[in-house]
C-alpha cells in the first residue's frame, strides 16, 4: 500500500482531504480498492461512512475495476430527441452488458451520461476521450468492432 501512504502523505489525512485521497486513488488503480480504502480509513481521519458518501455521492468513482475503454452514452436532452435510447440499447446488445458493467474479457466498461456537451452532434457517445456524433445504431456497432479488432491485433 506504498501508493496509498504516499497519497495520504501528499494530500494529508484530515477528513477535508477526503475527495482529494478518493481521486488519487482511483488515478493510481483505476478504481477504489477495497484494500486501499481500509488503509485509508486506519491511517487517516478520514472515516468509512466519509468514503462511502463521498464515493457514491460522485458518479465518476467506482469501487470496481473497468474496462480498458470508457463508453459513455449521452441521453441528454438533445440526444434523447434524437434516439439515443436506441444508442444506448444497440451498445448494450452489442456488448451484451449494461450501464455501471464491463464485458468479460475487460475490453468496454459502459456508462451513461446525463449530458456529454457535444448536443449539436447528437445522438452522441464518447469512447474514452474522443467523441462520436450523429450516430445510427449501425454506425455505432461498426465504431466498437474497429476498438475491439485494434485491441485484438495489439494483443500477444
Amino acid at each position: 500500500m506504498k501508493e496509498v501512504a504516499d497519497i495520504l502523505q501528499c494530500q494529508g489525512t484530515e477528513r477535508d482531504a477526503c475527495v482529494k485521497v478518493l481521486q488519487e486513488i482511483q488515478g493510481v488503480f483505476g478504481y477504489l480498492p477495497a484494500e486501499a480504502l481500509r488503509y485509508v480509513t486506519r491511517h487517516s481521519k478520514i472515516t468509512s461512512r466519509q468514503i462511502h458518501g463521498v464515493a457514491t455521492f460522485y458518479d465518476r468513482f467506482r469501487f470496481t475495476p473497468v474496462g480498458k475503454h470508457i463508453i459513455r452514452t449521452c441521453h441528454g436532452t438533445a440526444c434523447h430527441v434524437n434516439g439515443a435510447r436506441h444508442i444506448g440499447r444497440a451498445v448494450e446488445e452489442a456488448l451484451k452488458i449494461k450501464p455501471q458493467e464491463t464485458t468479460p474479457d475487460g475490453l468496454f466498461t459502459l456508462e451513461s451520461a446525463a449530458c456529454l456537451g457535444c448536443c449539436s452532434l447528437a445522438p452522441v457517445m464518447m469512447i474514452d476521450d474522443t467523441v462520436f456524433g450523429r450516430l445510427e445504431p449501425q454506425k455505432m456497432k461498426q465504431i466498437l468492432r474497429k476498438y475491439a479488432q485494434t485491441a485484438k491485433a495489439k494483443s500477444p
